[in-house]
């Protein structure tokens, strides 16, 4: 199997096949330098372009700076990741034709502020790389917030009026 990297409309370089890849063959390994989540957010926290790779849940990360590094997020993607024995596999969901990108569902779970806008371009777009889980996770933090804001403005209104 080979695979380059060229210009991609979903994010300035992608990684492209250039021979037809099966359904279930890993297509890529995500690897780099690990460390710890702390040592990667003190190094990278600033960064606005990062290679992150997170393992397990979230302990460890890799630095990830190979051709894996080139594979673009789609929120509907051709390969998924799969993790075994602390090693990252891009493996592919269907049958990929010669010539296409090469992309997986990034399903992120920790971007601080940052909204994460995916450019997929797919007709199943859900506007952001985070996982479904983020979203709802944030969208419900979100409301609480405005619920509390409300709560405190209606507090400061009872307040003005005695």
């Amino acid at each position: 199997m080979g695979l380059i990297i060229r210009s991609s409309a979903i994010h300035a370089a992608g990684c492209y096949t250039t021979t037809a890849i099966r359904k279930g063959a890993r297509v890529a390994e995500y690897d780099g330098h690990r460390l710890s989540k702390d040592d990667a957010d003190a190094r990278f926290g600033e960064s606005p372009i990062t290679y992150l790779f997170g393992l397990g849940r979230g302990e460890m990360v890799i630095d990830g700076h190979s051709m894996a590094m080139f594979i673009n997020h789609s929120c509907d993607p051709n390969c998924e990741t799969e993790e075994v024995d602390g090693r990252v596999w891009i493996t592919a969901l269907h049958n990929i034709a010669a010539g296409e990108e090469i992309t997986y569902d990034y399903c992120l779970y920790d971007g601080g502020d940052d909204e994460c806008v995916c450019n997929c371009g797919s007709a199943y777009c859900r506007g952001t790389m985070f996982s479904p889980k983020e979203m709802r996770r944030r969208k419900a933090g979100a409301k609480k917030a405005r619920k509390g804001k409300r709560d405190k403005e209606k507090a400061g209104a009872r307040a003005r009026t005695k």
